[in-house]
């Protein structure tokens, strides 16, 4: 028996609770089984024997024994006694302490004869063991008052009991309310453990353990040893609820199944392993939960089928692929760009880290599972889309680790009143989320398992939006989120903010989607998982067309017919794009000529969407006058009816008179035709009205459209009033949608529904509760608009025009990246100059065609000017890119698909103006990117200008790389060399022996810097190549090729290894290994790899083949005596060798010595680095001996602290070589 002393204050709080808490145990089986009768001095069974076989430091050591709310998971450090201690003389002691516990009977529950406890006379009692003489009482006799017993009847256990089957019914145990009784399950090695804790009146509170051991079992036990085996684990379950108040449904969710245990004074059941108790995988969820999930699952599945107007996610949905992004982790994260951090990967390597849907909340090789996610894509990417069918997948329990998910999307931020919580947020702003008619069962079930709960945060624009929600809050404002989350005091910014901040619900997952472009230095830090829509391969796009054109034929043919418009299909590797261009194919006529740009796709695209919309509503005015001469001739009585029988009648017996008035007749159809003809006349000024008045509505959306570039939203704003007719015509016309907010709180019962009259289907459906905004419906549609405000509009001055052009600032490496949005406004606003004026009247008005041509030329002349007073060579490579954008929507924009003289002035400018070394590395390059560069650099191979590309880290693809590559005028270009090989082996296959002739000899590698481990991997295997002469095992067609191995191989001069002391060592392998393959490799950096020793060894052995090697850089590599020992051996066979660092390593004087003697025998060495190593004036000395030997050696740099300042000084005064620093 162990005491352990706790604060009184802990004890005290504890001890008001007590008594409720033991009547929530009497009436729980699992808390209090049958443990019959405990006996009166526990005292006796504690003897040495048992006591040696106890170690109190791991049993009582245990913080869950230490009354702490922790769960155990092992109990095998406690040793078992091989028999139960026997002993008698208990009997007369309790009878002994029922005459003096009388005094007590204040602070007691009252007293149960022992007929309560036990009826059957027969039942045995335990056996008992006197204890020694002349032993003093221990403190569990003085604290054994506070436990009542009834005395046993009978001596020995029946051989029922022997078996382990119980011969009595349960009997009861009344004990103190401060006793309480913690019991573990059974395990094969132990067979019960109880903690009691024992409060006496009016002292201390001071918790009493006692443990009561079992009796020998009637079978061979198998006795454990005293430590248990390297990773055993003792198969015990132990749960408790977590602190918190929860509703009672939530508390019974949470309470796991209780077996039965085995009462201390009955013996173990038969010597059978028990199998390990398994923890439940999903807490019991209540009914009424389950089906408030059933619900959400059903409306989820209702309402993400739809996708946009005529399609939906089951019949025209394709996967797009999804991969896994890195980021660089060099350096401090603040103030940095997310699209400039991720690793740039190519398709090689993009194909290793996709994922599929079942694998975005999974953890890599059965890690922990993600919880905050990160998903990146540009405008029309399918971000929203893959979300959709991520739910859609929930819905169909294709996703069975949550429970819950819920849809909380960005433009909910727009309501700021203080009216919500986190219950209302979830369970009534969740986009997906039914009515529910117990909302507190619901919210207190998403409280007991946060780890089953998905909240998905969809609608935010960029980066910065993020970023604002995840800045500091008060310390006020979280304590109270903290404290009382149900109260209606917060706004959806709050909350936002406090779920991602992991304020509420720190254990749920988190799947956030953006784009890329903006600073991301608190993202970064919380994230574990960055992902990135991929878009559209060729393959895709097929499956696409497939499915959204019905007939196969017409399918196949609108396929081929893409095919032949080469931009238009590079530019279906955007989801998004792909919908415009089908959408354009659908409504074309087959002598029309395809658009050759984005700006003529999107125009195109707005001029059908109006066409369509002046027809829809010529047909309802024609639909309105029919039914209007319906309703008129419907409305005739029989009365008139009867009369015009009757004036027939009349007439026809005066058809003398009527003959006689043909005449006039004929005079009235003159009349008629007449009338005709004006109302043709008119009808077309009636026309031409409604043209004016749809321009005129075409300006105002334009102008919102920029107002909403500029601000970074695709919302139209709220402040400015919209005119009905405006929003009508946006609705019309498809360039705007209508999207409820769901702001108010939805009906939470059956009867409240019932109320409504609608039986809950139709209330489900309705948005009483809603607020409505307006949205663009494309992000490409409203880049176009406000294209055409900044280039057509009258209040746009040519100032503003000229500030909202691109490279204004013009200077290299200091330039923001710019918003997406905004450089599609400035690229459609360079392509509407230069497009045809007829088609660009149809969509201005408000002056003469005159004035209309001035405005444009004047503006063309400002862009041609501004253009073509840039100085190129100082651009950076994402305004190169731009530059060739620009160019190509500028030349090629008539409505025929001619060339444009303005633009094809501008071409003429750029390709003549171009650096010969043409870099667009770490610029992301996508299919229609390539086809805008290709178009420039085949004009500037016109004029006879050849160029050095390189291509590193823009995730350009095969077929793209194909295409540069070649160009005539290309001489030499650098790719990632995964990306080469595939293409090598494409070309192999292909049988096109010159291109891959030209493919081969134009590569370059140096120098290369590995900043990746892919990039050693894929150097090993251009290096195999080289080796062995072959692109495979299995091909020879290439053998003529790589006859003299690979001539990019043959020309690295220069290799640095900078993936630091993280990521070095996984790539140290494949570096030695590919070493002795660089023959003419002259410098070698591997500074802050951590090589040690061994590396230093592995090293050694490479560099024998290096005999071209001129600078080696080992600084910070942790090398120690050995290493250098092994490393002077090499130097001696180095015969080029002029620069040795090993600036901070961990060299001593026994390393110093071994360079010192080898330093004569290298001729070459000019420059040696030892600084910040180990050395003493030992080996400082040794190294300025040895220096008097080395007449080459131009300086010597040793400093550090363990060399006293006055030996270094006489050194450096004995040989100038040395320094300082």
């Amino acid at each position: 028996m162990v005491d352990f002393h706790q604060n009184k204050e802990d004890d005290e709080r504890g001890g008001s609770h007590c008594g409720a808490k033991m009547q929530d145990m009497y009436q729980d089986p699992c808390i209090c089984p049958d443990l019959g009768d405990l006996p009166d001095d526990i005292s006796e069974y504690m003897n040495d024997d048992i006591l040696r076989t106890i170690n109190p430091d791991v049993l009582f050591g245990d913080p869950w024994l230490s009354c702490v709310d922790v769960e155990v998971t092992t109990l095998s450090d406690i040793p078992v006694p091989a028999e139960l201690p026997a002993g008698t003389g208990i009997r007369q002691k309790r009878e002994k302490r029922k005459l003096t516990s009388t005094t007590n009977t204040r602070n007691k529950r009252p007293r149960v004869t022992p007929t309560q406890h036990c009826t059957d006379e027969n039942t045995p009692s335990k056996p008992r063991r006197q204890r020694p003489t002349g032993r003093t009482k221990t403190k569990a006799v003085q604290a054994e008052p506070t436990v009542t017993q009834g005395a046993d009847t009978g001596s020995d256990p029946s051989s029922a009991e022997m078996a382990g089957l119980p011969t009595t019914p349960p009997r009861i145990l009344h004990l103190h309310p401060a006793i309480q009784f913690i019991t573990l399950p059974d395990t094969p090695h132990y067979q019960v453990v109880q903690t009691l804790r024992l409060i006496q009146p009016n002292t201390a509170a001071t918790p009493t353990y006692i443990i009561v051991p079992s009796t020998s079992p009637p079978c061979n036990r198998h006795v454990p040893p005293l430590s248990p085996a390297d990773g055993a684990v003792a198969p015990v379950q132990i749960s408790s609820s977590p602190r918190g108040t929860l509703s009672d449904t939530a508390s019974k969710a949470m309470t796991p199944p209780c077996a039965s245990t085995i009462s201390p004074i009955n013996e173990m059941p038969t010597c059978k392993e028990s199998p390990r108790p398994q923890s439940p995988a999903v807490l019991d969820i209540p009914q009424v939960v389950k089906d408030y999930i059933q619900e959400a699952k059903a409306r989820t599945s209702q309402t993400c089928q739809y996708m946009e107007a005529g399609l939906s996610l089951t019949s025209h949905y394709v996967d797009v692929q999804v991969s896994q992004r890195e980021i660089l982790r060099s350096g401090k994260t603040a103030n940095k760009f997310l699209d400039k951090e991720l690793v740039a990967m190519g398709p090689t390597d993009r194909q290793k880290s996709l994922l599929r849907h079942s694998q975005i909340f999974d953890g890599s090789s059965g890690d922990t599972p993600k919880r905050y996610i990160l998903l990146l894509g540009n405008a029309g990417m399918g971000k929203t889309t893959l979300i959709r069918k991520l739910c859609l997948d929930w819905s169909r329990d294709c996703i069975p680790q949550f429970d819950f998910v819920f849809f909380l999307d960005g433009k909910n931020l727009t309501s700021t009143e203080p009216n919500l919580s986190l219950q209302t947020i979830l369970l009534n702003l969740s986009s997906f989320a039914p009515p529910c008619m117990d909302p507190e069962a619901v919210y207190a079930q998403i409280l007991a398992a946060p780890k089953r709960v998905l909240i998905i945060f969809d609608g935010f624009d960029e980066l910065r939006d993020y970023e604002s929600l995840l800045q500091a809050q008060e310390k006020d404002l979280i304590t109270s989120l903290q404290k009382d989350r149900k109260a209606p005091n917060y706004t959806v910014r709050q909350l936002y903010s406090a779920i991602l901040q992991r304020t509420l619900l720190p254990g749920c997952t988190l799947l956030l989607s953006t784009r890329p472009r903006g600073t991301a230095c608190q993202m970064l830090r919380r994230a574990d998982s960055l992902l990135e829509v991929c878009g559209f391969t060729p393959t895709d796009v097929e499956a696409y067309l497939t499915q959204y054109f019905a007939d196969p034929a017409l399918g196949a043919s609108v396929l081929d017919y893409l095919k032949n418009g080469t931009y238009l299909h590079l530019l279906c590797w955007n989801p998004g794009l792909c919908r415009l261009v089908c959408s354009v194919l659908e409504q074309s006529k087959s002598s029309e000529v395809l658009p050759r740009t984005l700006t003529g796709l999107c125009h195109r695209v707005l001029c059908l969407k109006m066409d369509e919309d002046r027809r829809n509503t010529h047909s309802q005015a024609e639909a309105q006058v029919q039914i209007t001469v319906q309703s008129a001739e419907e409305t005739q009585t029989p009365i008139s009816r009867s009369s015009q029988v009757k004036s027939c009648q009349k007439n026809t017996r005066k058809s003398e008179r009527v003959r006689t008035r043909s005449c006039t007749l004929r005079s009235r159809r003159a009349k008629n035709q007449e009338e005709e003809e004006v109302d043709e006349e008119e009808k077309s000024v009636s026309e031409e009205e409604d043209r004016t008045e749809e321009r005129e509505l075409l300006s105002q959306l334009s102008y919102l459209a920029w107002e909403g570039v500029k601000a970074n939203s695709s919302t139209l704003p709220t402040g400015q009033t919209i005119s009905d007719k405006l929003k009508a015509f946006g609705l019309r016309t498809g360039l705007v949608l209508s999207h409820h907010l769901r702001t108010r709180q939805t009906v939470s019962s059956r009867a409240q529904r019932e109320e409504m009259g609608s039986g809950g289907r139709d209330t489900e459906n309705s948005h009483s509760g809603d607020d409505l905004i307006l949205l663009w419906a494309n992000p490409f549609l409203q880049s176009f608009l406000a294209g055409i405000h900044l280039s057509m509009s009258r209040t746009v001055s040519d100032r503003t025009f000229l500030q909202t052009l691109p490279f204004h600032s013009a200077q290299k490496g200091r330039r923001r990246p710019q918003r997406e949005e905004l450089e599609l406004t400035q690229r459609f606003a360079f392509g509407l100059l230069f497009y045809n004026r007829t088609e660009l009247r149809r969509l201005h008005t408000g002056c003469t065609d005159t004035a209309f041509r001035d405005m444009v030329v004047g503006k063309q002349a400002l862009v041609t000017k501004h253009l073509e007073g840039l100085s190129y060579g100082d651009l950076s490579p994402a305004q190169v890119l731009e530059a060739c954008q620009y160019g190509y929507e500028a030349s090629f924009t008539q409505g025929d698909g001619s060339r444009n003289r303005g633009g094809a002035r501008l071409v003429a400018h750029l390709a003549a103006n171009l650096p010969e070394i043409l870099t667009f590395h770490g610029v992301p390059l996508n299919p229609s990117d390539v086809f805008a560069v290709q178009n420039v650099l085949e004009r500037a191979g016109t004029e006879g200008r050849s160029f050095c590309l390189d291509l590193e880290d823009s995730g350009i693809q095969i077929s793209g790389l194909r295409a540069l590559v070649g160009l005539n005028n290309i001489n030499t270009y650098r790719a990632c060399i995964a990306d080469v090989i595939t293409l090598w082996e494409q070309l192999e296959q292909g049988g096109e022996e010159g291109l891959f002739q030209g493919a081969v000899s134009k590569l370059k590698i140096h120098p290369l810097k590995a900043t990746q481990v892919c990039h050693i991997e894929h150097l090993a295997k251009l290096v195999n190549i080289h080796v062995h002469k072959r692109l495979s095992d299995s091909s020879s067609q290439s053998d003529s090729i790589f006859a003299e191995g690979v001539p990019a191989v043959k020309e690295l001069h220069k290799l640095e290894f900078e993936l630091g002391p993280e990521k070095g060592p996984l790539a140290l392998t494949k570096l030695w290994e590919l070493l002795p393959g660089l023959h003419n490799l002259q410098h070698l950096d591997l500074e802050n790899s951590k090589i040690g020793d061994k590396g230093a060894e592995k090293l050694s052995d490479a560099l024998a083949s290096l005999c071209f090697l001129e600078v080696l850089n080992l600084s910070q590599n942790c090398i120690g005596d050995q290493g250098v020992m092994k490393l002077a051996i090499t130097l001696m066979y180095l015969p080029k060798l002029h620069c040795l660092s090993l600036y901070s390593n961990v060299i001593s004087d026994e390393g110093a010595e071994s360079l010192a003697a080898v330093l004569p025998h290298v001729a070459s060495l000019t420059d040696l680095d030892v600084k910040y190593n180990k050395l003493t004036d030992v080996g400082a000395q040794s190294l300025g001996a040895s220096l008097r030997n080395c007449k080459k050696i131009k300086s010597l740099r040793m400093w550090n602290q363990c060399i006293p300042y006055g030996v270094l000084e006489r050194l450096q005064q004995q040989d100038s070589r040395i320094l300082w620093q």
